[in-house]
């Protein structure tokens, strides 16, 4: 299936619910139940044929099939390596899990966190499953990808060295959930060591499809301890971790026992009396299982000795779980920094939780159309995608400290860990915030050009760009419309992206893009228009038929434009030749006479005009962004998908000769023409069957 035609069908299973929260996508097409009752009518083990037990699901490069890391390992399934294999052993709790030889821990933090809250966690991990009823070695996990949700499934066959699992695997060694999860998730992004290296709040938000942000804790906001719980009581899962400065410094552990450049998870926020003031304390767990801070508050520590029997009940827990109190301010000043997944309507039931308001697009920047770069590249970034928001309503919040619409702005590149097998990684992303003019207040239908960006600075922008898979940042602005500009740093990088905004109250969201209409100019010529010497001419070049067919034309054109230095074409070619027969043969017959040769002539005439005058750097050709302009000097008002087209299908390096261009707006002219001859009642709708649609693609 072509692109195109993949995209559409996307957008249609999208409109009709599928990959919603309550109807998953099946992830290539796989269906847990009917894969199941398969195997157990067969008397089988379900083995997963787009996931296999050999070196390529385990990696590419330090776990590639050539790497000594490899050798040794043998693919076993629960049932062989203990006795009596439990999928959850009395629920799941953030202790089951511990790390393996993967260095995911940014993963297992954010299971760990996902197991404080049941709801979330029966989505992700469905809990009919077990090595008991119905088994056949096959189990499935759904998780959220850029804005859809995918059933994965899974067979249960998982690497092992020295009869134990060497990636992650539960504390007691009975209960698989964990390392089926992660096996799971590792076939989504191609193999295990694409999970290698992350952020937690990429694990929290595939779990949730929540919208995560990130606080640096050497600056942090004064009302970060207010943040924290308030998150924690709204359900959302929060993670830490402590910089490094070089390479050495990973996984160390310092003497208060805390490890850098590890993912922590962040599982409470309370306060205790203590020496007659109110102490703020956090309590985080390391997913190691073990390894606690041993400073003040610690399991062991004095402190608690001083607070009242209730609070010292509550909460203390003195066991090596890698679970353990600090104080707020001891946090502040041991770790580096701190990331929050604020979970969506969604993931929320009850009256008990205040809801975001969410907002999502899903959209692509392309080389030469789409992909213009950041605010650094002038004369290029203005062909970025474009959204607004209207805020309307301020916050109700007081605490806010100013009147204002609070939004959280996050934008995502797509598929990036996947595509490292490939040798590609991710881009460096932002985007900027500009307010909208007045004069466009309220108007969708338009694509703000270079000049608007060169006279108006940004009202906000993303804190940084940044080589993740997603930029998030929290604003707080006075109510008005804003136009946001998603972008890669450099021009020209191909990627998709998944933007969305979560306000506080409802906001309207949309993309903002040129209209897709045709104001060309009709050439109205009769035969008394037509001069004798040009008569005469085409006489000479028609021959006794009086037509010109599309291999004459191609001989007539190319002999004309090959003459001129002024513009880059090695003539034209048949493809383009045909087209423009196309557009003016009005009788079907695949020839051009007298009048319908004129109009095409005078066409011509026109193109190389605007070619000339939007080659604004002479160079004899259009550069993409030379294209576009052009294109609408021509009289065509085309969206970014259609540019996108235009540059894939007419541009060689970003560059469109003559012939390409005049293909190209002949071409544009045609398809104009024929829906508007079949689109009867105007509506925008035509009906075609298959051999009318075949018909009309063969032209």
């Amino acid at each position: 299936m072509s692109g195109i035609a993949a995209k559409l069908r996307h957008n249609r299973d999208r409109a009709q619910g599928i990959g919603t929260n309550d109807h998953a996508q099946k992830y290539l097409n796989q269906d847990f139940e009917s894969l199941r009752d398969d195997c157990l009518e067969r008397g089988v083990l379900f083995e997963d044929d787009y996931f296999e037990a050999l070196p390529s699901s385990l990696g590419y490069d330090e776990l590639g099939p050539s790497s000594y890391k490899v050798r040794g390992i043998a693919w076993k399934r629960p049932t062989e390596l203990c006795s009596n294999p439990q999928f959850i052993v009395e629920n799941a709790s953030r202790t089951d899990i511990c790390q393996g030889a993967l260095g995911d821990c940014w993963l297992l933090a954010a299971i760990a966190s996902l197991t404080l809250n049941k709801q979330v966690l029966s989505r992700v991990v469905p809990h009919d499953q077990s090595f008991e009823d119905n088994y056949a070695g096959i189990f499935h996990f759904e998780f959220w990808q850029f804005g859809e949700w995918v059933d994965v499934v899974v067979d249960d066959r998982l690497p092992t060295k020295d009869g134990k699992l060497l990636f992650v695997h539960s504390a007691e060694g009975s209960e698989f959930w964990s390392a089926l999860l992660e096996k799971a998730y590792a076939k989504v992004n191609g193999c295990y060591e694409a999970l290698s290296g992350g952020s937690t709040t990429e694990g929290f938000e595939d779990f949730t499809g929540g919208i995560s942000e990130r606080h640096d804790l050497g600056n942090a906001d004064p009302h970060l301890f207010h943040i924290i719980k308030k998150a924690l009581e709204r359900g959302s899962l929060l993670g830490c971790s402590i910089d490094i400065t070089n390479a050495s410094d990973s996984e160390a552990v310092t003497y208060r026992k805390l490890v850098k450049g590890h993912a922590y998870s962040v599982t409470g926020a309370d306060q205790v009396e203590y020496g007659g003031e109110a102490v703020h304390l956090i309590r985080i767990r390391n997913p190691w299982g073990q390894v606690e801070w041993n400073g003040a508050w610690s399991d062991d520590s004095s402190e608690w000795r001083y607070v009242s029997s209730d609070d010292r009940a509550r909460l203390t827990n003195r066991s090596d779980d890698g679970e353990f109190w600090m104080s707020f301010s001891d946090f502040l000043r041991q770790y580096s920094r701190l990331e929050i997944c604020n979970l969506t309507p969604d993931a929320l039931t009850g009256d008990d939780y205040k809801k975001w308001a969410e907002t999502e697009f899903e959209d692509t920047w392309r080389r030469g159309s789409s992909a213009g770069g950041c605010r650094n590249y002038p004369n290029s970034f203005w062909m970025n995608p474009q959204f607004v928001i209207k805020l309307e309503e301020v916050d109700d919040d007081p605490d806010e400290g100013q009147e204002g619409c609070t939004f959280i702005v996050g934008l995502m590149q797509k598929n990036r860990r996947r595509m490292r097998k490939m040798g590609e990684d991710m881009e460096t992303i932002g985007f900027a915030i500009y307010e909208l003019p007045e004069e466009c207040s309220g108007l969708r239908n338009v694509h703000l050009k270079r000049d608007f960006f060169l006279r108006n600075a940004s009202a906000a922008r993303s804190e940084t760009f940044i080589n993740l898979r997603e930029v998030c940042n929290h604003f707080c602005l006075p109510p008005g419309e804003y136009l946001i500009i998603p972008s890669t740093f450099e021009p020209n990088k191909n990627a998709d992206f998944y933007l969305r905004v979560l306000s506080e109250k409802n906001a309207d969201f949309q993309e903002i893009d040129d209209a897709v209409e045709s104001h060309v100019e009709q050439i109205d010529i009769d035969e008394d228009d037509i001069s004798s010497h040009f008569k005469s001419l085409f006489g000479q070049l028609a021959g006794d038929d009086v037509e010109i067919c599309a291999f004459e034309l191609q001989k007539i054109l190319s002999r004309v434009v090959t003459r001129r230095s002024d513009i880059k074409t090695d003539g034209f070619t048949l493809t383009t030749c045909r087209t423009m027969v196309n557009l003016l043969d009005k009788d079907g017959s695949g020839k051009l006479g007298l009048v319908e040769f004129r109009i095409l002539w005078a066409k011509i005439e026109k193109f190389l005009e605007i070619y000339k005058d939007r080659d604004m750097d002479q160079s004899g050709c259009m550069s993409a962004p030379e294209m576009r302009m052009a294109v609408e000097a021509a009289g065509f008002s085309l969206n970014n998908p259609l540019h996108q087209i235009i540059v894939a299908r007419y541009s060689q390096d970003l560059h469109i000769d003559f012939d390409n261009f005049v293909c190209c707006l002949i071409r544009l002219e045609l398809l104009f023409n024929t829906f508007k001859a079949l689109d009867e009642d105007g509506d925008g709708m035509i009906s075609l069957s298959f051999f009318e649609w075949l018909d009309m693609a063969m032209l």
